[in-house]
């Protein structure tokens, strides 16, 4: 099986007779867009010469970088390699130069016909939170920088990477109680906000748009901490539900901020708190890019409970994959 390691090292030697990499975008639809975003993240505060950027798959097919060409990597998920957009997406950037890495759990599966070189990861109430998606997305960026400019946290990232399984389990037993409790108090709620920043800002989009609105069909926005004071504040009351995301890194202060005016003015505040669940035992140089490993799955423990409670399966749709769209 191939890993990011050795695929990054592939590319960068074919690379190096163009000019070398000088452009990394990571491309997905739904909770495979907010899996990406740690990575992109990441590429944007630690790379200095390697442009970098994040696409909604149909949004990057109908509106291409003019940098994209064979000076670029295009890592494209799609969690069974079925998504059309993602499939698009591989074959146009493959078709403008750009070496194509396909990120999968199905390995035989339309989008891997469109790629250069596939990596796949852990899926599953067993999994290895170390080899699943977001943490497979990561390894893609963190590689890339290694091997073309250096990257001195290095050895404290893999470190993470080797204590976030550990952390994540002992937080979903951590919270189990208060999901129940979760669950029985937002079960008739028609609206849930989700607040977060940072790299770990996906993990709160996925749950707004991919649980509360896709699997709950419970009207959700995901409103970025930093924005809050921008115009969403106001409509902060005593009733209105909000799930607030404290990360652990350099963006908790923004986070902090916006709880502490919701402990001022509202009432209904649910609080996933990174430091709490024990992130911190990651290096400070490093612990920003865990976050969403850490949120994205704890909310699971959550979404179970509010599911049970309020007898609506996670699984049930109106709409995706039985109409035409």
């Amino acid at each position: 099986m191939q890993n990011a390691k050795d695929v990054i090292a592939k590319i960068i030697k074919e690379k190096e007779e163009v000019g070398g990499v000088k452009q990394l975008y990571f491309i997905g639809c739904g909770g495979s867009y907010a899996a990406f975003y740690p990575a992109k993240s990441f590429m944007e505060k630690e790379a200095k010469t390697i442009r970098t950027a994040l696409y909604s798959s149909n949004e990057f097919v109908h509106s291409l970088p003019n940098a994209l060409g064979e000076n670029s990597i295009v890592a494209v998920v799609s969690h069974k390699g079925n998504t059309p957009e993602s499939i698009e997406a591989a074959r146009v950037a493959r078709e403008a130069g750009a070496t194509v890495i396909g990120l999968t759990w199905l390995l035989d599966s339309e989008l891997t016909r469109h790629c250069d070189y596939v990596l796949t990861y852990t899926f599953g109430d067993d999994k290895d939170i170390a080899g699943e998606k977001t943490i497979a997305g990561l390894l893609i960026a963190v590689e890339t920088l290694q091997q073309t400019e250096g990257y001195s946290n290095y050895e404290a990232f893999m470190d993470g990477v080797s204590k976030i399984d550990h952390i994540v389990k002992k937080a979903c037993m951590q919270v189990a109680k208060r999901a129940q409790v979760f669950a029985d108090s937002h079960k008739d709620d028609t609206v849930i906000y989700t607040m977060g920043s940072g790299a770990s800002w996906g993990s709160a989009y996925l749950e707004s748009i991919c649980i509360f609105m896709e699997m709950q069909w419970i009207n959700s926005a995901c409103i970025h901490s930093g924005e809050f004071f921008h115009g969403p504040f106001e409509i902060t009351d005593k009733e209105i539900p909000f799930v607030v995301q404290v990360a652990e890194g350099s963006t908790r202060a923004l986070d902090e901020r916006a709880l502490k005016f919701l402990h001022t003015y509202g009432k209904r505040v649910e609080v996933l708190d990174a430091k709490e669940m024990g992130l911190s035992t990651i290096d400070a140089s490093v612990v920003d890019y865990f976050n969403h490993s850490l949120f994205n799955n704890v909310y699971p423990v959550y979404n179970k409970a509010l599911a049970e409670v309020r007898q609506h399966p996670l699984t049930t749709r109106r709409y995706m994959w039985k109409v035409a769209y």
